[in-house]
Order: C-alpha cells, then structure tokens, then sequence
C-alpha cells in the first residue's frame, strides 16, 4: 500500500512538472510575441518611409542618364529596400531589428550617394542618421542638446532639427507608444535598444547612446528590471499553481 502511494505521489509530481513546464512555454511565447510586436511595427514604418523616399528619387531622377557609378548606387538603395522588407517581415526578436536598421541606413547613404552623382559633386561623407528621427536621413552637423533629465550631448542632427535645436525649439522627435503614452524612442526600454544600434552602431561617437543611462531609462529602467523580476517569479509559481490544480481536477472531494 505505501509502493502504491508513493508511485501516485511521484506520478503527481511529474504531472505537475510536465503541465508547469507546457504553461510555461506558453507564456513565453506570448511574451516573445508581444514584445517583438512594437519593434516590428516601427522597423516596418521605417520599411515603408524608405520607399516613398526611394520614389521620390525616381522622380526627381526622370530624364537624367545614369553613369555607372550612380547607377550601382541606386541599384543598391533599391535592394536595400527589399533586403529591410524581406527582414523586418521575418522579425522574432526585437534583437532582429538591428539587422533591418543597419540596411536602412545604407540604403539611404546610396541614395545620397546618387544625388551627388548626378548633381556632379562629391560623395557625402557618411554620418549618423538624425538622432532624433532616422528616417531624416544622414545628419549634417552635431548639435548640443540635452535629454530631460540628462546632461547636454553634442548629437547628429539634420538640417530641419539642426535649426529648430539651435532657435531653443523642440526637434521633430520619432515616438513610440509604451502604455498608454507616446515617449521617444528612446525612452521607449531595451527593447529598442537593436533599434538604435543597427542606425548608429558603426559610428563610434554614438556608443554613449547604449554605454549610459538613455536606453536603460534611469529610474524608470530600473523600475521596468523589478517588474521583469516580478513577473517572472509570477509566472515560475503561477506555472506550479495551475500544474498543481490540474492535478487535483480529477479528484473528486
């Protein structure tokens, strides 16, 4: 009678284990779903922005005959265009998004590439995207600003922001949604983090963007950190709970 016991006492804990495992996975899943989703979203927008921008081009290029040169250059903002489609659709990770901002941004460094061509002047030099919104384009100068809360930071800017942050006024910022509330990319939490790093990554001045507080958030870093914490530990004795009740189903009392 106690072999007996002790098998259905075993048998119970590895049913409770196999079910707190099967929740388990189900809950991350969701949570992968959810937090990828957002990013997705943005890097899919800024797919988009890059083919009206590229539409654009094709109109102001009516008429014009290409030199080889400008020519491979504009082939290549055109396979830019549909590598960052074909790869912000295949998005699992918000890890992931780097890989599609990285090929944005040299889409639009061939773009510019082709007006210069065509205009007869120098290559650009390649800079940073505008910090405050990538899809700007390449900056054109470095302009002190200060984040709120933060400390002044000479950053890339274009033309339009260069002007509005040195008249004191406030720069065409890209938001996200967090909650209920539209916040700068940002300040947007690590999920973005990827985001930023496939537009700036190669651009050593720009490494203060991941080395200090701006993506972690400060306080608001540390308080989205608990909360993970929180969760995690809700799902790991949620997972037993509902393992333990399916156990006892099919009891009856």
């Amino acid at each position: 009678m106690e072999l007996v016991l002790v098998l259905v006492v075993l048998g119970g804990l590895v049913a409770v284990a196999v079910s707190a495992g099967k929740t388990g996975k189900k809950r991350e899943l969701a949570k992968a779903e959810a937090a990828v989703a957002p990013v997705k979203r943005l890097a899919e927008e800024d797919v988009t922005a890059l083919g009206v921008e590229l539409q654009d081009l094709d109109i102001d290029l009516a008429g014009e005959q290409l030199d080889p040169g400008a020519n491979a250059d504009y082939q290549r903002a055109l396979d830019a265009y549909e590598s960052a489609k074909t790869a912000a659709a295949a998005l699992t990770r918000p890890d992931d998004v780097r890989h599609v901002t990285e090929i944005l941004e040299d889409g639009r460094y061939a773009m510019a590439c082709v007006r210069a061509r065509v205009a007869g002047e120098p290559l650009p030099q390649r800079r940073p995207p505008c910090f405050f919104d990538p899809r700007h384009g390449m900056s054109v100068a470095d302009v002190p600003w200060v984040p709120p809360g933060g400390a002044q930071r000479d950053v890339p800017a274009c033309a339009l922001d260069a002007e509005r942050v040195r008249a004191g006024a406030e720069p065409d910022i890209r938001k996200v949604m967090v909650g209920s509330r539209r916040v700068p990319y940002w300040q947007g939490g690590r999920a973005y983090q990827p985001y930023a790093q496939g537009y700036f990554g190669n651009f050593g001045p720009m490494e203060w963007m991941f080395m200090g507080m701006l993506f972690s958030g400060g306080f608001d870093g540390l308080g989205d950190g608990i909360g993970a914490l929180g969760e995690g530990l809700g799902d790991m004795f949620g997972g037993i709970g509902d393992g333990i009740g399916d156990l006892f189903d099919g009891f009856d009392f």
